[in-house]
Formats: structure tokens, sequence, C-alpha cells
């Protein structure tokens, strides 16, 4: 008898919906004060991302700014309107890991209702603004828990000079009673893991080594990988921010002209869903197949 072919894992597809000049690294050089005045061009780009989805078949999680969705509502609307998961990105792009606890919890439960009045669905995910959850602020999950939200994704298990907990469990774990972390994937390989899930990283590296990364994680680690960039790194043509030092230059431009071709290459070379789809069950009941999956290992 023959035995079935197995199906592909499906990945999850992740945007962290912002504009270029909210990005941590540009704050030393942009003031909040001054976003109203700058062009912002995250309409253009979440469409032309939506486009692309569309193409390919494919649904994503938009892990959207608050301060995006008030001012920019047909966008949360578009995104709920053609299949996707709208989850949060906190309301202003402040680092978790600069916030008291009472002003985190202010965050994003603002960015919790302003998301779900526009759209009209619960949010249940949360996505910390450049990873910034790790070992001096885990009293974030509790804030996360009691404001009802249902998983996160707000650690990197990787060493960085901005972010990172590299010592953090690599997979989907409950960190709180109801509550899931759903760090973003890293390849373990030498003792130390390795970023593969997208972001600068997938700018710089060739696509042939991302792809190899995540072919690594589906086949031999059996999990879901967690993909993600942000609307900006498909734009070619945004405003260059002047003064900015050469490293934070070279992170932020590197290879974006080359980022939306990248992107369908990737749509077609692997399966992709939305997180609640494949982490809680799309109906909130049980658990999904990525913490089956993980339980199972």
């Amino acid at each position: 008898m023959q035995t079935p072919t197995a199906l592909p894992i499906t990945n999850a597809l992740t945007i962290d919906v912002e504009d270029y000049f909210q990005v941590s690294a540009f704050a030393p050089y942009i003031e909040r004060g001054d976003w109203d005045q700058l062009e912002c061009r995250v309409e253009r780009n979440v469409a032309r991302i939506l486009d692309l989805l569309d193409t390919h078949s494919t649904k994503a999680t938009f892990f959207t700014l608050g301060w995006i969705a008030e001012r920019y509502p047909h966008v949360i609307r578009d995104i709920v309107a053609r299949g996707h998961e709208l989850a949060s990105h906190g309301y202003g792009h402040q680092r978790a890991s600069e916030l008291t606890p009472e002003a985190f919890s202010q965050d994003i439960r603002s960015a919790k209702n302003i998301l779900e009045d526009l759209s009209g669905l619960e949010v249940r995910g949360y996505r910390a603004p450049s990873f910034s959850i790790g070992t001096g602020n885990l009293w974030a999950f509790d804030c996360l828990r009691d404001a009802g939200y249902r998983y996160s994704s707000s650690i990197y298990p990787i060493q960085h000079d901005h972010y990172g907990m590299p010592d953090a469990p690599r997979f989907a774990h409950e960190v709180r009673e109801g509550l899931l972390e759903i760090p973003v994937t890293t390849m373990r390989l030498l003792n130390k893991n390795f970023p593969s899930s997208g972001g600068g990283y997938f700018r710089l590296f060739p696509y042939g080594l991302s792809r190899w990364m995540l072919r690594q994680v589906n086949a031999g680690d059996q999990q879901a990988a967690i993909f993600y960039f942000h609307p900006w790194e498909i734009d070619a043509e945004q405003p260059r921010v002047a003064g900015i030092s050469r490293k934070t230059r070279f992170r932020h431009y590197v290879n974006i002209p080359r980022m939306e071709s990248r992107l369908g290459q990737l749509l077609s070379d692997f399966r992709w869903g939305r997180m609640d789809d494949i982490f809680l069950g799309r109906s909130g009941v049980g658990v999904g197949a990525g913490v089956r999956a993980l339980a199972a290992a």
C-alpha cells in the first residue's frame, strides 16, 4: 500500500504595518511630533502587498499600528475585506522595553480598541515594536493576557544590538495561561540561532540562503516558520532620511528595489497562511496546527 504524501507545512506570513519614518532606528533623527507633517506612503504600499497576496492566493497577518489605523481606516477595512488577519503592533511604535507597565497597558489596549472598532472583529494577536519584549520586561506578558490578547509574536531568539533573547524557546509556547508566545523564526546551527525570518536579513542575504534556512526549519524541525516584513521595504521611492548613520542607512535601504520580486518568489516556494489559523484555529476553540505540531515534537 502506497504511503500518502504529507502536505507541505503552512508557514505564517506577517506584515508589520508602519511607515518608513516610524522605524525605531530613525527615532533619534525624526521627532514623533513631526509624523503628521511627513509624507505617508503606507496606503499605496499596503495596497501593493494586498494585490501581491491576491495574485498568489495567500492570506497573511497584518500587525498594525493604532496610529496608522486612526488615520487610514480604509486600509484596515481593506485588509479585513480581503480575508487577512488584523493584529496589533501597539499604538505609536514605542518599544515595550522603554515603557512602564502602566504605559504599556494603555498602549496595547488603545491599539486593540481602535482596530476592533474599525474592523468589527476581535484582535487576538500582538507584536511588540522592534521585538522589544525580553528578559528585562517579561511583565509585558501579564499586560497582554489581561488586555485580552491570545498570542504574542514579540521575541526574536537571536543576539542583536537592538533586540533579541537568544536563550528563549525557538517555537510557540505558552508564556501565561491562555497566552502563547510565537517567536519569529530562527535556524539552529553550530549551537547558535541564525535569523531566517525576514526583515533586513531577507534583503541582505541571497534569496537562496533564506529559502534554504526556511526549508531546514520545515523539514528538520517540522515546524511552521514565521516570516515578517514591512510595507516600506517594497518602496524604493520612499523619501531618504538625512543625517542618519552609515550603519542605519545600510540596514534600512539595502536591496529594497529587489524586495518585491523576492517576496513573489517566496510566496511561490512555500505554503503560507494567517497566524491565527496556524496557531489558534480561526474559531479560537482549541489550538491550531502549529501548536499541535509542537506538542507532538
